[in-house]
């Protein structure tokens, strides 16, 4: 019969990521640097918000961390604040910005401009704040809508970029990317406000066949050199 492993098995289950032949793709999950409302209101889908003095000094700081990783593409949320962010890295490394709605903001309805001290008044925004799963935002999305359209809109992007030697960049806003991020942890999107997720920061994920991995979470200082592609200067 052979040797079983713990659970009962008799031939073990790998799970080395060189052996996997399926189609794999590595996404950079980045948060768009700085603007004014952040940590304030609700910007949502408010036209005209642009990356405040430090949010442009961020996206130019993240450009540079990123120079030592081969992109293969690199799309954004149609926003102005995701746009900008992603402007100096693609000047970096020669590739346009392509924007996507499958990446833009929640759609924040009848809550968008409103600011957070006013909302935290309200018990359908606590409500939401702590039970994402069956929560609907007031003329808006609710997550799993928001969870619907991301994980469409990467499934079509692994198809389009199966090639493990290259990354996808994509540039979006933190509540999108927490339930990303929590979706390839297993987690119920009413925990997802337990990642911290800062303008600016890289997560990276490889997604296949078979699921996804987490293999850095929330990155805002020097790039690990275990994930680059080209050397350090």
């Amino acid at each position: 019969m052979g040797v079983r492993d713990e659970s009962g098995h008799n031939t073990p289950v790998l799970f080395d990521r060189h052996h996997i032949t399926s189609g794999m793709t590595t996404f950079l999950l980045i948060r768009h640097a700085l603007c004014d409302p952040v940590g304030r209101s609700i910007a949502g889908r408010q036209p005209g918000i642009h990356l405040n003095d430090a949010g442009k000094l961020q996206a130019l700081s993240l450009a540079e961390r990123l120079v030592g990783l081969s992109l293969g593409a690199l799309y954004s949320s149609p926003l102005e604040r995701a746009v900008e962010t992603a402007g100096p890295i693609g000047q970096r490394h020669a590739l346009p910005v392509q924007t996507l709605q499958g990446l833009n903001e929640i759609d924040f309805g009848e809550w968008t401009g409103r600011s957070l001290a006013e909302l935290d008044q309200l018990p359908a925004w606590r409500a939401f704040n702590s039970f994402r799963s069956g929560s609907r935002i007031p003329g808006g999305e609710n997550m799993a809508e928001v969870l619907a359209r991301s994980i469409r809109e990467t499934d079509r992007l692994r198809r389009l970029h199966p090639q493990r030697e290259s990354l996808v960049a994509l540039v979006s806003h933190g509540d999108v990317l927490r339930v990303l991020i929590a979706h390839a942890l297993g987690m119920a999107p009413d925990l997802m406000q337990r990642l911290e997720l800062s303008p600016a920061s890289v997560t990276l994920i490889e997604m296949e066949d078979y699921g996804s991995r987490v293999l850095l979470l929330n990155s805002t200082g020097a790039w690990p050199d275990q994930f680059r592609t080209q050397p350090s200067v």
